[in-house]
């Protein structure tokens, strides 16, 4: 029998976490069926799984095929209406779940949502990946309600409405089964790292709705995979940007985009130069050539994807408009500025 909902935590290396926050998610999470899906993990998480959570259904695999690959895999073994994407450095509350699955409910074009993130540490704060719903400019930037660049707001209510928005975090996303088969779940060639935002691109492009809902709140470490810092995060942040740009954007915007995006690079690895971070320079660099040598994918890629002017994206630049006029929350830019 289909179930209604499934939460599904994709788990590498999380032992730590699965102890602290797998209990709170079985508790406050009786509406759904909870799976724990090992992606190669190299910890004892297998076995902890085994010994002190023999209730929860188990997924487990030997290589780990990164968030995007992994729940492909995971995701393609269960029967459920809705999956929940969940990280396992995620607390969820009393109740966070009943409010996505009436949201879900109440209208079949939405293809995706996600609950208010704010900070485990730091509970009145947004947290960054996510915040109260993210969006994108129009050079492919993303930024959240709550969160432009690495400014975080307190939360003070000022983004409670449940609206539409760009994309939905991968840190907890609630996902309609039917349309993630239909666009064929995750790029797996993202691994890590915005393969999320390119969902959510596929899934507006295709005439879907991608909303927040923050009658929902949880509370997400964040960072628990790769440091903040880390090379290899500015690879994949680099050179994901530039897939995701390649694979959605409408022709009518790509070449421009890509031109200016290309500037753009250059000045953070001036950036990255005066700061003395040359492995994230070497990683803006390898980021470059893993685009140009997989273009030829890319644009097979591109080939099978519908490409159209969608909602909720910012029409100016955001860098500009945060650097240059100090525009470091949401609530100052202009609800006319976006499409």
């Amino acid at each position: 029998m289909k179930d209604k909902t499934a939460v599904v935590i994709l788990n590498f290396n999380g032992k730590d976490f699965l102890k602290k926050f797998l209990p709170v998610v079985l508790k406050n999470s009786s509406e759904a069926k909870v799976i724990v899906a090992d992606n190669g993990s190299t910890d004892d998480s297998v076995s902890m799984m085994k010994s002190e959570f023999p209730e929860v259904l188990l997924l487990h695999q030997d290589k780990n095929l990164g968030f995007a690959g992994g729940y492909n895999w995971a995701l393609d073994q269960i029967d459920a209406e809705y999956y929940v994407l969940l990280n396992s450095d995620v607390e969820v509350t009393n109740g966070w779940l009943n409010p996505l699955i009436q949201f879900m409910d109440s209208d079949r074009k939405i293809a995706a949502c996600q609950p208010k993130i704010l900070a485990y540490d730091d509970k009145s704060n947004f947290e960054y990946a996510g915040a109260s719903g993210g969006f994108i400019d129009k050079l492919g930037y993303p930024f959240c309600r709550g969160r432009i660049f690495d400014t975080l707001e307190k939360d003070e209510g000022q983004y409670e409405t449940a609206n539409e928005v760009f994309w939905a975090t991968g840190a907890c996303l609630m996902v309609r089964a039917s349309v993630y088969h239909q666009l064929g779940g995750l790029d797996a060639d993202f691994f890590a790292h915005m393969e999320e935002i390119d969902f959510c691109w596929r899934a507006k492009n295709s005439g879907y709705k991608i909303m927040v809902q923050p009658a929902s709140m949880i509370f997400h470490v964040g960072g628990g995979t790769l440091p903040k810092s880390s090379p290899q995060k500015t690879y994949l942040n680099f050179r994901n940007n530039f897939m995701l740009l390649y694979k959605n954007l409408p022709s009518n915007q790509l070449n421009k985009v890509l031109l200016i995006r290309l500037l753009m690079d250059g000045l953070a690895g001036i950036k990255f130069l005066l700061q003395g971070s040359f492995g994230d320079i070497v990683a803006i660099i390898k980021a470059h050539f893993y685009f140009y040598g997989h273009l030829n994918t890319l644009r097979n890629k591109r080939s099978k994807l519908t490409q159209r002017n969608v909602s909720c994206i910012y029409q100016k630049s955001l860098v500009s408009e945060y650097y240059l006029k100090g525009k470091k929350y949401f609530s100052q830019l202009k609800p006319e500025e976006f499409s």
